[in-house]
């Protein structure tokens, strides 16, 4: 069996990011049911040194769509990260997935092999489209999506396996 790129990115992402819009939905009932300033949570994070939910959820949403792009040799499109409420949280997810939903298959082709270049402040990383997706777009999308989770759930969220899997 073997699986296209296209499927390991675009098909494995839309369900995350399908499982991170039911994330945010609950999280936002539970603050309105407990009285809890929904701000709060947004900037909250485990430890000082790391993002808060809210960035938790841009990087979630831009690894997503960049490395779907870069792999089908497009040009992600850019958000510009003003999002301060539940709601702006779950139309960027959302706006995420409408653009995965936007790629075809085709566009992937080839896609294993092509040379990938990312400029990270003064550091540039090469790659090729594989290692690009296996090794470092989809192990990003993952982390940033489980931070969200581990915020949420730290901060009293019930959440469970079956809410992070989807």
């Amino acid at each position: 069996m073997s699986v296209s790129v296209y499927d390991a990115s675009v098909g494995v992402y839309s369900r995350l990011l399908a499982s991170l819009e039911t994330i945010l939905d609950k999280a936002a009932a539970w603050a309105t049911e407990r009285k809890i300033d929904p701000a709060a949570l947004i900037q909250a994070r485990l430890a000082p040194d790391m993002y808060p939910l809210v960035k938790q959820v841009q990087v979630t949403t831009d690894m997503a769509k960049g490395t779907v792009s870069r792999l089908a040799g497009i040009e992600p499109p850019k958000y510009e990260d003003n999002e301060a409420t539940f709601a702006d949280l779950k139309a960027r997810v959302a706006k995420t997935r409408a653009f995965l939903a936007t790629l075809k298959a085709e566009q992937f082709s080839g896609a294993e092999t092509r040379a990938i270049k990312l400029q990270l402040g003064p550091n540039t990383l090469d790659f090729i489209g594989k290692d690009y997706l296996l090794g470092f777009g989809t192990p990003n999308v993952y982390f940033h999506y489980t931070m969200v989770y581990a915020i949420l759930r730290h901060n009293g969220l019930a959440l469970g396996k079956r809410d992070y899997v989807g």
